[in-house]
């Protein structure tokens, strides 16, 4: 069969008008034909996020705040800051001398429980030469009668000719670093104990040592132990 001039011409003409069809926005189906399926895109795979890490944490330190925070927080520091002199983080000892001497103001953490149990302490009479209960001065000189702050280790348990059985420390800071010369300890004394304060309406004065009543040395004494942080602040 052949095909006429005008046959190729409109043949032509078609395939044309099928590119450009193809091309634009409208799209032209021819009768009978099979209507175009659309090409089925794959849906992407949700990238997977990553799963945060389980915190392992310790126990709450002092979950009831009977400790003041900034005296918690630089007892911590203070462990991290000594860390080679303090081999024992089972627990720690704090005082608080911001407190009157009448009141629970020395603490015993237990840094694996989180429990806090309170004491009564003395301080020394040349940080309260008035005797109104507060300890006002801190002094690392002999003779000095006065308390000192800042970070002791203990020492372990010793027994004493004029104090009987005690706790020694061992000054760590240049507040303190004479403490063992001194003979800062920690001991029973009858003017920490009960009967004292209900006397007299607050404890009697050491000569910067940290006394505690007899009942409380007890366990304290065998707690302390050595190698533990003793941590005193205003």
């Amino acid at each position: 069969m052949r095909l006429s001039r005008r046959g190729l011409i409109l043949g032509g003409s078609a395939l044309l008008a099928g590119c450009s069809s193809a091309a634009s926005t409208t799209n032209l189906q021819l009768a009978g034909a099979a209507p175009a399926s659309l090409p089925v895109l794959p849906i992407p795979a949700a990238t997977p996020q990553p799963v945060a890490a389980t915190r392992v944490s310790g126990p709450v330190i002092d979950p009831h705040g009977v400790v003041r925070k900034d005296l918690m927080e630089r007892a911590h520091a203070a462990l991290d800051t000594h860390g080679h002199k303090i081999s024992r983080r089972d627990r720690m000892y704090l005082v608080d001398f911001q407190k009157f001497s009448g009141e629970d103001r020395l603490y015993e953490v237990d840094l694996e429980g989180g429990w806090v149990t309170a004491y009564r302490t003395s301080h020394g009479r040349g940080s309260d030469p008035a005797h109104s209960g507060f300890a006002q001065r801190f002094s690392n000189e002999m003779d000095s009668h006065m308390s000192s702050i800042g970070a002791y280790a203990t020492a372990g348990a010793n027994w004493g000719s004029q104090q009987g059985p005690n706790v020694l420390l061992d000054g760590l800071e240049y507040s303190n670093s004479r403490a063992r010369e001194r003979a800062i300890i920690i001991h029973g004394a009858d003017y920490a104990d009960p009967a004292f304060l209900a006397r007299e309406g607050k404890l009697g004065r050491s000569y910067g040592c940290f006394s505690v009543s007899h009942a409380d040395l007890v366990p304290l004494r065998e707690r302390m132990g050595e190698g533990r942080l003793l941590f005193a602040m205003t």
